[in-house]
């Protein structure tokens, strides 16, 4: 079995996952999250991370935290062995509770953190129950769902904000946040202002989420199945990287992103017009079109994309993209260019 691409590294984000075996419970009760939870902190102090986000849900958690000492890998493994001896014990079980080792994405946290902490998140409605799962988001993106109605989507938003297992609640201010949980670095992708207002603007980006349909998954844009961050972060990243290509595969499968100047010059081609001729109309397909590419295909962020397209905020931007993707469902002959784009800008020689 090929082994999985490890990267440790100072300065840099990292989103950990770990899924239960046979994708069975982890958590059966609110006393196994509230274990969880302590072994959690301890694992932190013990280890010295520091967590940005996190969630639990019933068959696996996420977590967005730093290693500055280098040892998330030791962390990890204690976590999640101590948590294992105590559930199996409490429980009477026996045998891994864990399915394999815990996931690790290394994350430029300027080009990835706001975003990725959203994901996070929106976790506990991303579930069938709220008909949200992987299939129905699938369905929505394809045009093939209805529209929700104000009734669901005024359920998922009180269950997502009464959701007591994950970060969310401190972010917004509903609760406040353990001395060991650091909401600042998020808060401040958000901009400047009071901590009130940052607050108000973060919890306004993450549901809006919920009321015009969930984003696309942040792992479309992994690189390499360990990476995820913007072009400059990725050279950089792919530069340090050691390892044996025929064990670990994900090797061979990092490659630099499409550079913002090639999205615009294909899309000035078939708009017939250079860019800043519509770089700055509301809702032309063409801009649209141009923040839709990029957002996939550059690794930038939602806010770093906004500066590089000319001073455009994150909320800008992350509306725009989802209009264009909501448009795609609905009109063919747009849906049949976006993809011949996208592969003429990855593929540039042909």
């Amino acid at each position: 079995m090929a082994r999985a691409l490890r990267i440790e590294q100072p300065g840099v984000w990292h989103h950990v996952t770990a899924r239960g075996n046979e994708r069975k419970e982890i958590f059966r009760t609110d006393g196994d999250r509230m274990h969880f939870k302590e072994v959690m902190v301890e694992t932190i102090e013990r280890f010295s991370l520091v967590v940005h986000a996190w969630v639990l849900m019933d068959n696996h958690y996420h977590l967005l935290v730093e290693a500055p000492g280098l040892n998330l890998s030791r962390a990890m493994q204690w976590l999640n062995v101590s948590y294992s001896v105590w559930f199996n014990r409490r429980h009477d079980r026996a045998g891994h509770l864990f399915q394999g080792r815990f996931k690790a994405v290394i994350v430029e946290p300027e080009s990835w953190g706001l975003e990725l902490s959203r994901y996070l998140h929106l976790n506990p409605v991303r579930t069938g129950r709220f008909g949200l799962d992987k299939n129905a988001r699938k369905r929505q993106r394809e045009g093939l769902d209805a529209a929700p109605k104000k009734e669901e989507i005024h359920e998922r938003l009180k269950y997502l904000r009464g959701y007591g297992w994950s970060s969310y609640r401190a972010y917004v201010g509903v609760e406040a946040a353990p001395s060991w949980l650091k909401c600042a670095a998020v808060l401040d992708f958000i901009g400047n202002g009071s901590l009130r207002r940052q607050r108000l603007a973060y919890g306004e980006y993450v549901e809006n989420a919920v009321r015009e349909g969930l984003q696309q998954s942040p792992w479309e844009e992994l690189a390499g199945q360990v990476l995820l961050g913007g072009a400059e972060f990725l050279e950089q990243m792919q530069s340090r990287l050691v390892g044996n290509a025929k064990e670990q595969p994900s090797l061979r499968q990092l490659r630099k992103r499409v550079g913002w100047e090639q999205v615009v010059a294909v899309v000035e081609e078939v708009k017939g017009g250079l860019w800043s001729s519509f770089r700055d109309r509301h809702g032309d397909w063409g801009r649209d079109l141009a923040l839709y590419l990029a957002r996939r295909h550059c690794g930038l962020g939602l806010n770093e994309l906004g500066e590089v397209v000319g001073g455009l905020d994150y909320r800008t931007v992350s509306w725009a993209v989802s209009r264009f993707g909501r448009r795609l469902t609905q009109d063919r002959r747009l849906a049949a260019l976006t993809k011949k784009l996208t592969h003429q800008i990855q593929n540039p020689e042909i």
